[in-house]
């Protein structure tokens, strides 16, 4: 995928986890290597979350969850954007995630997890090279 253009992506703490350091801190490392973040804030439902990405014209969803009901959240963001016809926003999900349970979240669509200590820098490139850019 192409590195030009201009990557807005939407970091969301979904559900009633209140630790937003680690959201934080991804946001902040996007921001600083040129993207536009919209950092929703805590406490957010899937509905609200695919609002925002859609008024915010955004291509990627970053997750945030440290709750342990990951899959039942995620599993309903990714039935509402694709009932929405949202088929360009890429997902990806940060968070303690069990290695059992990153498959069923790709076989929902999303396109990365990351766990604890993730680089800041492999994050970053890796919403370059999996994410197209808007125009």
């Amino acid at each position: 995928m192409s590195n030009e253009g201009i990557y807005r992506v939407v970091i969301a703490k979904i559900g009633l986890d209140g630790h937003d350091r680690g959201a934080k801190v991804v946001a902040r490392a996007l921001r600083d290597a040129g993207m536009e973040v919209i950092y929703t804030g805590l406490h957010q439902t899937p509905e609200n979350i695919v609002e925002i990405a859609l008024q915010e014209d955004a291509n990627a969803i970053g997750i945030s969850i440290l709750s342990g009901a990951h899959n039942f959240l995620v599993k309903k963001l990714m039935k509402l954007l694709k009932k929405r016809n949202i088929d360009d926003v890429k997902v990806f999900v940060g968070g303690i995630i069990p290695d059992a349970d990153i498959g069923v979240l790709e076989e929902l669509g999303v396109i990365g997890v990351f766990g604890p200590g993730t680089p800041l820098d492999e994050i970053v490139l890796f919403v370059k090279e999996n994410v197209e850019p808007v125009i």
